[in-house]
């Protein structure tokens, strides 16, 4: 469709004032520059284009331009997109190369600076972005926001180049977001007062409120391995002004699939207050981040979808800039060529460098759960065969490796609780925040086979055992694919559902393996440097004398 002038009718759902009305709007050079009141208009329902208020693109394993392509059919319009993920491995470059490549679709990116590249000290990264590069950032017009501030230890210690962060955010006028699960009492309001916005990590209702009380404004996050819309949903009624809708971390398959249409549909099932609901996807994250998309307005962007009735949420048709970018099902959103690139330099493993020697008693194990990033730390026996501690996939205690893949170094190797893997072996150099090679399996030659996958693809997820191998690359900083979405869907889906025979019952065991090196996420966590004690946030032992 030409966007330079044409009408579109139907039912119009303004949230910003509330009401439902039969109208005509006129597009002319992709801005709206008239909405009409009429009775003779389409059956069908418009409404502003839904935003993902965080999200990493990066987690879909796609570039930008291909995330666009597949999000568009949902009726998703933009995205508010913390890239610290290519940050961690290729610095301030990968973040312009996710801006560079985002500006060659029609699709209303909202890119972050990145406030913790590294996220820690106590992992390698491929790359930091410390003052100078924070405000070569903040600078940008590209750049909305200081992304999320995951060392809250260090704003509440007054770190100094923490503090340095947030003033410069604050310098240009641009919010700062948060990352503090679990922060409650008078440490979370410390922490809100120093200018932070928002958090995505509550997973209890109290938590949220508490933190709503001193001002943040609070995202419920529906993403591939964290959910906490059950737990949350009851504030989209409470504090419909403080709400917003992300996915955080979205894997292919998932996003194939839906994307914040799906919690709208969810939320509006649960007799929500639409209006309530809608504002958490389109009026919210557009006033909190400034953002340059439409809400439906005179002289706004021609941003917005139609929806064939607002119960089921059937999206016919999305608009981006007035121009049609998906209709019924199908992107109109061509595919974008991109060069690689890249920091990998891992060399292959041999089975040698994962055997462990008995040193103890008792080893302290992670438990992995379903649907969350947190883990709890369990002291158990270990299996002993000889004189080396191995698998027990009898008592689902699994051996997990992460190798350095920006240099070559030994590989650290503890032990995980969750999986339910009976055979075979999976690893992915996906695994937050550096990105690095992590792998659990139920024996030494899987794991080793798993991982050498993903260092000669120089990237991708991987899968091992007596029958088969597979790998989906990822060659573009190790950690996205620059081939069609829905091919990179559908070999991911294959992968997903192998695992699966292998016997793992976790919704989605690659995206939950990658936070196994997540060190700000409580409670014990593992990283290429040595297993993580995120309660005392230092390193411990696997072993434990005199338990």
């Amino acid at each position: 469709m030409d966007n330079k002038l044409y009408e579109i009718s139907g039912h119009i759902v303004d949230v910003i004032n509330r009401r439902i009305f039969k109208g005509v709007i006129i597009v002319n050079e992709g801005r709206i520059e008239k909405i009409v009141e009429s009775e003779e208009v389409q059956p069908n329902f418009i409404l502003p284009g839904l935003i993902d208020a965080h999200i990493h693109i990066e987690s879909s394993m796609l570039i930008p331009s291909e995330f666009a392509r597949l999000a568009v059919v949902h009726g998703t319009i933009g995205t508010v997109s913390d890239p610290h993920e290519i940050a961690n491995v290729l610095g301030i470059e990968g973040i312009r190369f996710m801006i560079s490549n985002g500006k060659k679709v029609a699709f209303k990116f909202c890119f972050g600076a990145s406030s913790c590249v590294p996220a820690t000290p106590f992992e390698t990264a491929g790359a930091g972005i410390g003052l100078k590069e924070t405000e070569d950032l903040l600078r940008m017009d590209e750049v909305k926001y200081l992304s999320e501030m995951m060392n809250f230890p260090g704003v509440l210690g007054n770190d100094p180049v923490v503090m340095q962060k947030i003033a410069l955010a604050r310098k240009y006028n641009k919010p700062v977001d948060g990352h503090a699960p679990g922060l409650r009492g008078e440490e979370a309001k410390r922490y809100i007062e120093s200018c932070i916005t928002t958090d995505h990590e509550c997973y209890t209702i109290d938590e949220a409120r508490e933190k709503i009380g001193h001002g943040m404004k609070i995202l419920i996050r529906e993403g591939s391995a964290a959910r906490n819309f059950e737990a949350l949903s009851p504030l989209i009624d409470q504090f419909p002004e403080s709400i917003m809708f992300c996915s955080d971390d979205l894997h292919p398959n998932d996003l194939v699939k839906g994307h914040i249409n799906e919690v709208v549909k969810r939320s509006i099932g649960k007799g929500y207050d639409i209006m309530n609901t809608l504002r958490a996807c389109t009026v919210n994250p557009v006033v909190h981040y400034k953002l340059d998309a439409g809400l439906l307005r005179p002289g706004d962007p021609a941003d917005f979808i139609v929806a064939d009735n607002l119960d089921d949420f059937n999206i016919l048709a999305t608009y981006v800039d007035g121009g049609k970018v998906a209709e019924n099902g199908k992107s109109l959103i061509p595919t974008i060529k991109e060069t690689s690139l890249n920091t990998f330099n891992a060399s292959l493993m041999q089975e040698s460098d994962i055997r462990i020697l008995q040193k103890g008693s008792h080893i302290r194990v992670m438990e992995a759960m379903d649907g969350q990033l947190i883990t709890r730390q369990l002291l158990m026996e270990p299996k002993i065969a000889g004189s080396e501690v191995v698998s027990d996939m009898a008592r689902d205690i699994l051996k997990i490796v992460v190798k350095d893949r920006y240099r070559d170094a030994p590989p650290v190797v503890a032990f995980v609780r969750g999986f339910g893997l009976e055979r075979g072996a999976i690893a992915s150099s996906v695994a937050h925040d550096s990105h690095n090679i992590i792998a659990v399996g139920t024996d030494d030659r899987s794991i080793v086979e798993a991982i050498n996958m993903v260092s000669e693809a120089k990237g991708g997820i991987s899968l091992a055992d007596t029958w088969q191998k597979i790998i989906l690359p990822l060659p573009v900083a190790g950690i996205m694919s620059p081939c069609d979405g829905y091919q990179v869907a559908e070999l991911y889906d294959q992968l997903n559902r192998e695992v699966k025979n292998l016997g793992t019952s976790l919704q989605a065991p690659y995206m939950t393996l990658s936070f196994m090196a997540l060190l700000v996420i409580p409670e014990l966590k593992i990283s290429d440097k040595g297993l993580f004690d995120v309660n005392s946030f230092d390193f411990t032992d696997l072993f434990v004398e005199g338990f």
